[in-house]
């Protein structure tokens, strides 16, 4: 039966179910809300990780802020560590360069020197 899913896969040759196509999937999707970007600039600007209140540069609750902090930290982009009754945010580098080298993949395969003035 010709799914769109079937039709999918192959007419392009993309494999829906491989793990690095899935994986890039779930890396961009944590980019995908601007309050993660938010997170991961303010990270990104500092020497050290954050221990403070997310809420204190942010103008959201902090139930709203965790959630954020919880996508961004189940995909690998930031780790956090207990201290005290705080928990530190970082960025996690291994997890930055894995979004970096998945975002050159995917641009690279957007080669659009063979497109027509097609709009």
């Amino acid at each position: 039966m010709n799914t769109p899913e079937n039709i999918e896969r192959t007419s392009t040759g993309i494999d829906l179910e491989n793990p690095s196509t899935r994986r890039a999937a779930q890396l961009t999707k944590a980019l995908g809300h601007p309050v993660r970007l938010a997170i991961l600039k303010l990270l990104c600007e500092r020497d050290t990780c954050f221990c403070g209140d997310f809420t204190d540069v942010l103008p959201l609750a902090q139930s709203t802020v965790s959630q954020h902090l919880k996508v961004l930290k189940e995909c690998g982009l930031i780790t956090g560590t207990s201290q005290g009754v705080r928990t530190c945010y970082c960025l996690d580098p291994s997890g930055i360069q894995e979004l970096h080298q998945n975002l050159v993949n995917l641009v690279d395969t957007f080669d659009t020197s063979n497109l027509s003035d097609c709009c």
